[in-house]
């Protein structure tokens, strides 16, 4: 019998009805996404107060100043009822889109690359993919150009079991398909009253790699931002020990640079038209014939190419 793909219902958008009653003030109708009976307030998925100038200001200064190494706590940053919803849909993922890690170094379980997502996850992954949110990523970094990665290879959703651990480690400099720079890890949290006595706080370690500076707690609403570097060490080392075998989830997401990135390519990043104008044939003839620094010298004068 052949396999049947079953894919996620898309969200649905509503829009409330206009008042009633003819002498009330219109107001504009307010924009919803409804999921799985939910209604919630496009406006409000992400705090956009954080958003601000002077927010990005202060986020910037504080990823900057963290120790062990520069990395950002924030809190709530999504609005819980998606949260909870995407944290309902760990459960509804069939067998198949999990893979499970296990050898000396860790023993966890993370949705397979590619997987089909359900609507309020995809929904998550849809906004911290989307252009301002990751324009916003790059001004809190430094990082200009980041690329996200809808396959999600070596994110998407993870979950740790009883007796999980994942020892100190590095993440990986390159993206082993797109050969991509791996610029730094989105992590956030799906865990309601968390108490730290049960392990696999996510341990921040120093670069000499002999202690743990900073433990942060995978409660829900809570999400780390932590660029790549050669010293950002990390891990969760106390075995997971939750009561009735409750597991700890997350939801990942790691974003990428190119070596080209902000560099001239000249033609290369030109469009190719059949027939070219005679001016133009002109220009490419008359570049061809002057010396690179004449040529950028007139550019420089004229203001045009």
């Amino acid at each position: 019998m052949a396999a049947v793909l079953s894919l996620p219902d898309p969200p649905i958008l509503e829009q409330p009805l206009p008042p009633e009653a003819p002498d009330a003030l219109f107001q504009p109708p307010s924009d919803f996404v409804s999921i799985r009976g939910v209604r919630l307030p496009r406006a409000e998925l992400v705090d956009r107060s954080l958003f601000a100038p002077s927010q990005r200001d202060r986020l910037r200064n504080a990823l900057m100043a963290a120790s062990p190494f520069p990395h950002l706590v924030l809190e709530n940053l999504f609005h819980p009822a998606l949260l909870e919803l995407v944290a309902e849909e760990f459960d509804a993922q069939p067998g198949t889109c999990w893979t499970d890690v296990k050898s000396r170094y860790e023993a966890t379980r993370r949705s397979v690359l590619g997987v089909a997502l359900g609507a309020a996850t995809q929904l998550y992954f849809d906004i911290i993919h989307s252009g301002w949110f990751i324009d916003w990523l790059s001004s809190l970094t430094g990082v200009p150009y980041l690329l996200p990665d809808p396959k999600l290879f070596g994110g998407g959703l993870h979950e740790s079991r009883t007796g999980a651990t994942f020892a100190v480690h590095r993440d990986f400099n390159r993206h082993p398909q797109l050969g991509l720079k791996n610029e730094m890890v989105f992590i956030t949290y799906l865990n309601k009253g968390w108490d730290p006595d049960w392990g696999s706080g996510l341990e921040l370690w120093d670069k000499k790699q002999d202690r743990c500076v900073t433990t942060v707690q995978p409660e829900f609403g809570r999400t780390i931002l932590m660029p790549h570097d050669p010293f950002c060490y990390h891990g969760h080392t106390k075995p997971l020990q939750a009561p009735d075998g409750r597991p700890r989830r997350s939801v990942a997401a790691y974003y990428y640079s190119s070596p080209l990135a902000g560099k001239q390519h000249g033609d290369e990043s030109a469009s190719v038209f059949m027939q070219t104008h005679r001016v133009d044939r002109a220009k490419a003839v008359a570049r061809m014939l002057t010396p690179p620094v004449v040529w950028l010298l007139a550019r420089k004068i004229t203001g045009r190419a």
